[in-house]
């Protein structure tokens, strides 16, 4: 742990990166260096086909610096103090206030970084960072700047935010927080997050200035004798609850309209009638599956079409010989079994 003073003269602890975290970061962005300067050999190989040897020896040399100096500093400036190595190890390079790299410190430490790495085996850089308290290389001397520790054990990484306090439940329930902006929420969603990193008057202080914001736009007022911090928890806990509640509701109509199910909270819908069949108790194999809809009622056709009635006796006309006749008896009883089925005589 170090301590890091802002712009605004706040002293902030800050975790420096070790030794070993640097290691593998400068190991990582080794191997995409090493990748790069392949592509580029072989992007100067090819042109070597259809130029002179001067050129494709300056294309390499551009082409190498380009990877060795020009990779750290691009993406330092881009990505906030981050190359893929940092960021895969979750390091940062942020300057000596506390504030993001800028251009020009990206390319000294860039520049240094060269000189440092390639000459002597890295010796120069690995005697700097054992001699300095914060664990500086060359690089970082020159730039102004320190690399510290960005992915670090926190609140978040059990649980969120923002906890309700059981002693302020009954208090949280009450609360009207319509007046309460996102920007003074995020306000006091950063200060819990970074609780325990800062230091313990700084800690007051900036509680007590953003809990008294707080109680301004809220009410009722809490009861006396609270800490900042539960203070800010367990309003920011019942502002997330309500949010959840809104969208679960949101999200249970929008599903309604669709005809799909529901799942979670919301208004449970109008129970329906159950059918006397139902009512009598299950079936004996099973649920009873619903019969085919019933046929419309019979209505005048339409002038110009034919009317199809069905014939009123359907045993009647040249077939009802065969229709009406009864089944035939069983050829084949056995000894001791008389014949079966309904329409055969009883006996034998």
């Amino acid at each position: 742990m170090a301590e890091l003073v802002t712009g605004e003269a706040v002293a902030l602890d800050i975790r420096v990166a070790r030794l070993a975290s640097r290691g593998c970061a400068f190991l990582l962005d080794l191997f995409f260096q090493a990748v790069m300067l392949y592509l580029v050999v072989y992007v100067t190989a090819m042109t070597s086909l259809v130029a002179d040897e001067a050129w494709t020896v300056g294309l390499t040399l551009v082409g190498m610096v380009a990877v060795l100096v020009g990779y750290p500093c691009l993406f330092e400036t881009l990505l906030r103090g981050r190359t893929m190595g940092k960021m895969a190890v979750g390091l940062r390079v942020v300057g000596d206030d506390g504030g993001p790299i800028r251009f020009r410190q990206a390319l000294v430490r860039a520049l240094a970084g060269f000189i440092e790495f390639w000459t002597f085996y890295g010796s120069p850089a690995l005697i700097t960072s054992f001699c300095n308290r914060r664990g500086k290389r060359l690089g970082d001397l020159f730039a102004g700047t320190i690399v510290i520790q960005e992915r670090a054990p926190s609140m978040m990484l059990y649980g969120p935010v923002a906890v309700m306090p059981p002693q302020l439940a009954w208090w949280a329930r009450t609360l009207e927080i319509s007046m309460l902006s996102d920007e003074l929420a995020m306000t006091a969603r950063q200060y819990l997050s970074r609780f325990w990193e800062l230091l313990p008057e700084v800690r007051d202080s900036l509680g007590q200035r953003i809990a008294s914001q707080v109680v301004e736009v809220i009410s009722p007022p809490p009861p006396p004798g609270v800490r900042p911090e539960i203070l800010l928890s367990a309003v920011l806990a019942e502002r997330r609850h309500r949010e959840e509640v809104r969208l679960a509701e949101r999200r249970a109509r929008r599903m309604r309209r669709l005809g799909l199910p529901v799942w979670g909270p919301g208004p449970a819908p109008a129970p329906v009638p159950a059918p006397a069949m139902a009512m009598a108790g299950p079936p004996a194999y099973g649920p009873v599956r619903p019969g085919p809809p019933a046929p419309p009622p019979f209505s005048a056709p339409a002038p110009g079409r034919p009317q199809f009635l069905p014939p009123a006796n359907y045993g009647a006309g040249p077939y009802r010989e065969v229709l009406n006749a009864p089944p035939p008896p069983n050829p084949y009883p056995g000894p001791d079994q008389p014949p079966r089925g309904p329409y055969l005589p009883q006996g034998r």
